[in-house]
């Protein structure tokens, strides 16, 4: 009878053992939240015992890295930007909220505008990232209100769900390693081996699913549903805070070239109607109609070019100077979120300064 633990089986466990081990100490920021896949409210923050704040690429929560103090400096007028891809931009440099803190600058206001988009987040995600930035002392909160990403949202909670079980089919599951190449392997190479009849008569994969709920429109009006209630709910976790919140009403390209128009799915009414003491609007729609669409905007994703994002952060600017008084926004030395440490100075000495792994300006 053959022996069931052999040398090579000993082997095998001791690698992947060593392997578990080696991801959890030598990686262990892509572990944390990995596979709460953005429902963790703590991932991605980085909070240390002197007051400062990390934001760093946790699983499931790619913040672009910036650094600042949790409590606000004394003057200092803190902008925390909540978002999906658009308002994460291009580059770190390039998105509105870095473009709004340098127009402050120019005009001389002490302000910090950190940036806490993260791609593919729905509504859902956005709300938890918002619930968790009211820690930081935030003078204004802007909040980019978009439909899209309902589909993801849903998708990573179920993910996130079927992880905290504890049914036996999902114990190797608990594994980094195994998790890891197990989503791998459905997503980045199982589907792409078997052939396309095959794969639409027995499953569907995420991208099919994808791209059939964009087009249904029964996913569309439930999309746009919960849009309009989350900024509802948003607004009044907000102001329950006393904390004034701009809404900021994402717009997309519709037709084709040269009648190529915006639409915002009816957001901005939504918006429109929310609007009260401490409650501002910043249609999209209305903001970029005055130039070219194809100008601004980057392809039919709604992603925005960086004249785009320039062209958004002197209007939101504009907005923020002509409410300045009820927003308590007060002048002084220009000091923008985000920008990198001198050198030899250390990294986390001021608040609001850019990462050590983000490019020098």
């Amino acid at each position: 009878m053959k022996r069931l633990v052999t040398p090579a089986f000993l082997v095998v466990v001791c690698l992947l053992g060593l392997a578990e081990l080696g991801a959890r100490v030598f990686f262990s920021s892509d572990i944390t939240g990995r596979f709460s896949y953005g429902y963790d409210p703590d991932a991605g923050f980085n909070e240390h015992p002197d007051g400062a704040v990390e934001l760093y690429r946790a699983g499931g929560r790619r913040f672009h890295p910036q650094s600042f103090m949790k409590k606000r400096p004394a003057g200092t007028f803190r902008i925390l930007v909540v978002g999906d891809s658009v308002p994460r931009g291009p580059s770190f440099q390039a998105a509105y909220p870095w473009q709004l803190g340098e127009e402050l600058k120019r005009r001389h206001i002490r302000a910090e505008s950190i940036n806490l988009a993260v791609p593919g987040y729905g509504p859902r995600r956005c709300q938890i990232v918002l619930r968790k930035i009211l820690e930081f002392d935030p003078s204004l909160i802007i909040l980019h209100v978009n439909d899209a990403n309902k589909w993801e949202d849903e998708r990573e909670w179920r993910r996130s769900r079927e992880f905290l079980g504890w049914h036996p089919r999902h114990w190797l599951m608990k594994s980094f390693i195994f998790r890891r190449l197990y989503e791998a392997k459905l997503e980045k190479v199982f589907w792409r081996l078997v052939p396309d009849e095959i794969r639409l008569k027995f499953a569907q994969n995420d991208a099919d699913a994808q791209v059939a709920a964009s087009r249904d429109p029964v996913e569309l009006e439930a999309r746009i549903r919960l849009a309009k209630e989350t900024t509802q709910e948003n607004v009044a976790l907000v102001r329950r805070q006393n904390l004034p919140i701009l809404l900021i009403t994402q717009c997309r390209l519709q037709g084709k070239l040269p009648d190529v128009q915006l639409t915002d799915h009816g957001l901005d009414d939504l918006a429109k109607r929310l609007v009260a003491p401490g409650v501002y609007h910043l249609s999209m729609k209305e903001a970029l109609g005055e130039v070219p669409p194809m100008s601004v905007f980057s392809n039919y994703s709604a992603h925005l070019r960086e004249f785009g994002h320039q062209f958004l952060a002197r209007k939101i600017c504009l907005l923020i100077l002509a409410n300045r008084e009820a927003l308590g926004v007060s002048p002084g030395a220009p000091a923008v979120a985000g920008e990198q440490p001198e050198a030899g100075s250390p990294r986390r000495a001021a608040a609001g300064r850019l990462d050590d792994r983000m490019p020098r300006r």
